[in-house]
């Protein structure tokens, strides 16, 4: 399967360079939206192979991802897998998705952190279950980690759904949308790497924006 890995990225010259590096010493193609960064990102990216994409201007993680599938439908992938610029996600774990997705066909592979969420902290692994709680009746299967940025996600699937979320609820809005159209979800343990970095997420903005996401769609056919 041809496949390209996915990151949008928003100042993560600490840890794009060496994210890249390793996936493409994988031998995977990588796609990167410099999502408006002030530092190298995009330069660090493109250094060590990435295809990279710049917004010039922030315009948020649905608007880089949105950018991303556009170029990777262009250019005939079958599937992409999505990962965090951040380096929280092991390349490593790239081959399990795969796996997975022999095993299973699956349309839509989240990676599940939850199955071991001791490192996780606190607050957000309770928001993180209740959140993927109600999410899977909204979507009528089961999702473990709704919130996870490590996911495949077939072609088949960016070309049947149309994604308008500009942040961070397009995670959600993925899942929804998919789930509507009949596709099929299945997970993968995959392990998370913490350091020391702060959360681009708002509790309260970004809170907000997936409620009234979550609001729309709950009443939407």
């Amino acid at each position: 399967m041809k496949i390209a890995i996915v990151i949008p990225a928003h100042n993560e010259a600490r840890s794009i360079g060496a994210l890249v590096k390793a996936i493409t010493d994988l031998g995977y193609d990588v796609i990167v939206v410099d999502d408006g960064s002030s530092d190298d990102t995009a330069l660090l990216a493109k250094t060590q192979g990435a295809l990279v994409i710049s917004t010039h201007k922030k315009g948020g993680k649905g608007n880089a991802l949105r950018l991303a599938f556009a170029q990777a439908l262009g250019q005939g992938y079958e599937a992409v897998i999505t990962m965090d610029g951040d380096g929280q996600h092991s390349p490593l774990d790239i081959g399990h998705f795969l796996e997975c997705y022999r095993n299973t066909q699956a349309d839509i592979i989240s990676g599940d952190r939850m199955h071991n969420p001791s490192e996780m902290p606190w607050l957000r692994r309770v928001t993180n279950r209740f959140m993927s709680w109600v999410i899977s009746l909204i979507c009528r299967q089961k999702i473990a980690d709704t919130q996870c940025g490590f996911r495949l996600m077939t072609t088949n699937v960016l070309k049947a759904i149309e994604l308008q979320c500009t942040d961070f609820e397009i995670e959600t809005e993925i899942l929804i949308k998919a789930s509507k159209k009949g596709f099929r979800m299945a997970a993968v343990p995959i392990q998370t790497i913490y350091r020391d970095e702060i959360s681009k997420i708002s509790p309260v903005r970004d809170t907000l924006k997936f409620i009234r996401y979550l609001s729309r769609e709950m009443f939407t056919p």
